[in-house]
């Protein structure tokens, strides 16, 4: 039959005074090439199933890949009275094919399909995540390797503790940053399961074979249990928890740069990198790029709140609810899209002020507790050596030891596992370019199955 040159009307499912309403259109829409793909998919499915001949595979498949060529070059006639991305694609396809385009959706339901839909943009999503946190920590890293010996005060209840180093300050956001990654992939690796097949609730009655479109879409496995599969939002809830702490883990950076900008501090120098100047005061610079990372944290806790209270309580197996769930985790993954992209070029224009680091790192105080060692090592019990530091805090150094106020020579004695001294560092250094090493080898592997959405809508049929 040839395609339909008449505008289709709205299917009669969508029909309701409360459509408007319904309508999930301007936020599931960025689904559309997630999709298609899925259906492509499930078509070719179908035809291996022998519910589909082969002509009406390869009609559909063309149709479909002809929306997709539509929506990328931008001329896709989005219709608002179809209520969400699934319904504009099948109307258009059928508007494309014709009839045969209402064999696209045999055997499936919205429910496992907008499941689906979200996995696979899951998958891409987490890819761009975590590609660009590695990018991030290959920069802490290049920054903090030539500072193994650049001494500094490191901080409890934000007062000068005992002397580290530049590059371990780094190091420590680098760790941070780095379980992040393996949060992403980790999430990533258990939502490698395919719900499409699940239908509505309960599977179908026709010969359809789940785990054919499960490899065809490159996931693992597909799923175990029709009533879960639809229902299951565990990966998007663990996407949101993944990136609420990786943006606490970014403000907690952000809180530092924002506070060593300061002149009370003077670790850093105030330069353009770190953000605008004041509209009314000529002398400001201000560290608006690191309060921005530290403010943008809000959204992403609150994302993830707002889905978690979204699915609290649900009944199985599928509800009109669980339409809430992707503007959280849209809105999520651009904010921190966005931090990352900011963090990215904030670090590597960081300038920090080494004399005054250095001179802070040098105030007495800072080697009470080397004095207190110095103590043990001569005999004393700790708890009597921490007291009679204590009491002479304002003296010369106490006992046989001569404890001096020297940076580079107390960061040195820290040579313990994990700690500053530049032999220690070295080793963490080492481990992180390890740690980076395995990260990609995971990503290379992720970015393949993201592939194959795009080479699903591009290749030549068969």
């Amino acid at each position: 039959m040839p395609p339909s040159t008449e505008r289709m009307p709205a299917p009669t499912y969508v029909a309701t005074p409360a459509a408007a309403f319904l309508r999930s259109l301007p936020v599931d829409r960025q689904l559309l090439p997630y999709d298609v793909a899925g259906s492509i998919a499930h078509v070719e499915m179908l035809g291996s199933a022998g519910l589909l001949g082969p002509d009406e595979v390869l009609t559909l498949v063309g149709g479909l890949r002809r929306v997709a060529r539509d929506v990328a070059v931008g001329s896709f006639p989005w219709r608002d009275d179809l209520e969400d991305v699934h319904t504009n694609v099948e109307v258009r396809l059928t508007e494309l094919v014709g009839s045969v385009g209402g064999k696209v959706h045999t055997a499936r339901s919205r429910n496992d399909q907008v499941a689906l839909d979200e996995r696979l943009y899951l998958r891409d999503a987490v890819h761009g995540l975590a590609r660009r946190l590695l990018e991030l920590e290959e920069s802490i890293l290049g920054r903090a390797a030539p500072e193994r010996e650049t001494p500094m005060p490191g901080y409890t209840h934000l007062q000068r503790a005992q002397p580290v180093t530049l590059a371990h300050w780094l190091l420590a956001h680098f760790w941070r940053f780095d379980r992040d990654v393996d949060r992403l992939l980790a999430t990533a690796r258990r939502a490698d399961v395919s719900p499409l097949g699940a239908g509505a609730l309960a599977g179908s009655t026709l010969p359809i074979d789940p785990t054919a479109t499960a490899r065809r879409l490159g996931f693992e496995s597909a799923f175990e249990n029709s009533l879960d599969a639809v229902s299951d939002r565990d990966p998007l809830a663990e996407l949101l928890f993944d990136l609420a702490l990786f943006a606490v883990h970014a403000s907690a950076f952000g809180e530092e740069i924002v506070l060593f900008a300061t002149k009370e501090f003077g670790f850093l120098e105030r330069t353009a990198a770190l953000g605008s100047g004041s509209s009314l005061m000529p002398q400001k610079r201000n560290p608006d790029v690191a309060e921005l990372v530290r403010g943008k944290s809000g959204r992403a806790i609150g994302d993830l709140v707002a889905l978690l209270t979204t699915l609290k309580g649900l009944p199985l197996a599928y509800d009109r609810d669980l339409q809430e769930d992707k503007a959280a985790v849209l809105d999520a993954v651009a904010t921190a899209t966005a931090v990352l992209d900011a963090l990215g070029a904030l670090v590597p224009e960081l300038r920090f002020h080494v004399p005054r680091l250095r001179d802070a790192a040098s105030d007495a105080e800072l080697y009470a507790t080397d004095r207190a060692e110095a103590r043990v090592v001569e005999g004393l019990p700790f708890r009597s050596a921490h007291e009679e530091v204590t009491r002479t805090l304002d003296d010369a150094p106490v006992g046989g030891a001569d404890v001096a106020a020297d940076p580079l020579a107390a960061v040195g004695r820290r040579s313990t596992r994990g700690g500053p001294a530049p032999a220690s560092v070295d080793r963490q250094l080492a481990s992180a370019q390890a740690r980076l090493a395995a990260h990609r080898r995971s990503l290379s592997s992720l970015g393949r199955k993201v592939e194959l959405v795009e080479e699903l809508l591009k290749e030549e049929q068969r």
